[in-house]
């Protein structure tokens, strides 16, 4: 793929994943897609398969309540894209968090998705204000 394509790629399926179009995504996933949750975070784990987008949305937004996905760049490599994003939180007091997504393409479909929190224990903090008042 080139940078371009690469680039259009990581749009269209932020929006299809923004807009709930899981067969979309699931269609742009290798049926050996993998995302990593690192260790530390409540949604740790590997989630896999052409529907491991969904059950990880799904996660994360039964953990806490994100009322925007800010994508600020997206850089592309040979065979990888990295996205800039923030979260923000319903509750205005609680920080937004940076993170990075590093995107991993073979045959013209993303085969791996590895987020970065900046802050993990920011996260973690929206998480736990979500509990609090369950």
């Amino acid at each position: 793929m080139s940078p371009e394509q690469m680039r259009d790629f990581v749009d269209r399926l932020y929006a299809a994943t923004g807009a709930g179009d899981w067969d979309t995504a699931a269609e742009m996933l290798t049926e050996d897609f993998v995302a990593l949750e690192a260790d530390g975070l409540p949604m740790a784990g590997e989630y896999r398969g052409r529907n491991a987008l969904r059950d990880l949305y799904a996660r994360v937004m039964g953990l806490c309540d994100v009322v925007a996905l800010d994508r600020i760049e997206t850089t592309v490599g040979k065979e990888f894209a990295v996205t800039l994003l923030s979260l923000r939180f319903a509750d205005p007091a609680l920080r937004p968090v940076e993170i990075c997504e590093r995107f991993r393409f073979r045959d013209g479909k993303c085969c791996e998705i590895k987020p970065f929190y900046y802050e993990p224990a920011s996260f973690v903090a929206a998480c736990q204000a979500k509990a609090a008042v369950r």
